[in-house]
């Protein structure tokens, strides 16, 4: 199954990404979706096909808004009832202004130097930036199938070969952000690691 079919189709995608985290894979989204209060303004980076919004935050009323760079993922939102827009976040551009800025999933992708994108998710939030981000990867496996699966799971479709956070590199990189920093704690079976951050 190649990257680019994995990633295009949103059903796939998710259903792949399911049987990666298994019975944790709504946790990872409860855990985010319990920290945005209703009626927020909310930007989702690298949203994917926005399954944040549609089973966890569309009830909560909330004025949602998902960046991604497939353009698949963002009709498929924008039919959901979202507002969405095909962004690439490697341009360095100021992101729209938002209550909440989450990215879940996706910091890896800008590997070596994810300060940056941290930074416009700081000056883009009014309340919260929120960051998840997997700490135990299917691609550090030792299995070279398992490892090769693990690695079109995770790829964005843009080319890009990204390195991997464990918690001990991302826990580094959030030390470089002390004074905005306000929870950190594991979620989803301890496979992902969330930063609540003050701007």
């Amino acid at each position: 199954m190649s990257t680019s079919f994995i990633y295009r189709y949103g059903t796939v995608y998710e259903l792949l990404m399911r049987g990666l985290y298994g019975r944790h894979y709504g946790a990872r989204y409860r855990a985010i979706a319990a920290l945005v209060p209703e009626n927020a303004a909310v930007l989702d980076l690298c949203c994917g096909p926005a399954t944040l919004y549609t089973r966890y935050l569309r009830q909560k009323a909330v004025r949602y808004t998902g960046l991604d760079l497939n353009e698949r993922f963002i009709a498929r939102l924008i039919r959901a009832g979202g507002s969405g827009q095909v962004w690439n976040l490697r341009a360095d551009t100021p992101l729209p202004a938002a209550d909440y800025v989450i990215m879940q999933g996706s910091l890896f992708h800008f590997l070596p130097d994810p300060e940056p994108v941290l930074d416009r998710m700081l000056d883009a939030a009014r309340e919260r930036v929120i960051v998840a981000e997997p700490v135990r990867n299917l691609t550090a496996t030792r299995h070279r199938a398992m490892a090769g699966l693990g690695g079109r799971l995770t790829d964005a479709g843009d080319g890009a070969r990204p390195l991997r956070f464990d918690e001990e590199t991302l826990d580094e990189l959030f030390r470089g952000f002390p004074e905005h920093v306000e929870e950190r704690r594991l979620i989803a079976g301890g496979r992902e690691k969330l930063y609540l951050l003050k701007p």
